[in-house]
């Protein structure tokens, strides 16, 4: 399994986590539960917003909107519209969501380091191709010295001295 193919399951899982919040949160609404109605509608508007970023594959706004959910819990909890009951339910039920965000967060954050120093290689593979090894190549050969002189065109022979020895 690869990092691409981890963190789209783990933000499903995080939507699952927060639907059944939603869930939750919405059978808990009836009187007498702990939760007032005023305040499931507020709690089930965030964990839509939770919800709705972790589908969409962008898991710090679903962090965000889940700090959203717990400032608004402790906010009705504050006003007597939540019990210390409910809060702790609707909290645990936040906590591993909020885990899943986290690791999603990470993930991300993991593989956009890997895209960028992958990146960044190509880009100086690009622009410094390997030295090729230096291969000491021969020197060239030096003329023969004596009658191989010249440049070629009098084959050897010394003009106007055809050896009869003058000096």
């Amino acid at each position: 399994m690869t990092l691409r193919q981890a963190v789209p399951g783990r933000l499903l899982l995080a939507c699952v986590a927060a639907l059944l919040a939603a869930t939750f949160l919405n059978a808990c609404a009836a009187p007498g539960s702990g939760l007032q109605r005023e305040a499931a509608t507020q709690l089930q508007a965030r964990v839509l917003e939770v919800t709705q970023a972790s589908s969409q594959n962008d898991p710090a706004a679903a962090l965000k909107a889940l700090e959203g959910l717990e400032a608004d819990l402790s906010a009705a909890q504050a006003k007597g519209q939540v019990s210390e009951e409910r809060r702790r339910s609707i909290t645990t039920v936040a906590t591993a969501v909020r885990a899943d965000l986290t690791e999603a967060v990470a993930a991300q954050a993991a593989a956009a380091k890997a895209a960028e120093d992958a990146r960044v290689a190509a880009a100086q593979a690009a622009q410094d191709p390997s030295p090729a090894p230096a291969s000491q190549a021969a020197p060239a050969p030096a003329p023969a010295q004596g009658s191989a002189g010249g440049n070629g065109a009098d084959g050897g022979k010394n003009n106007g001295d055809k050896g009869k020895g003058k000096n």
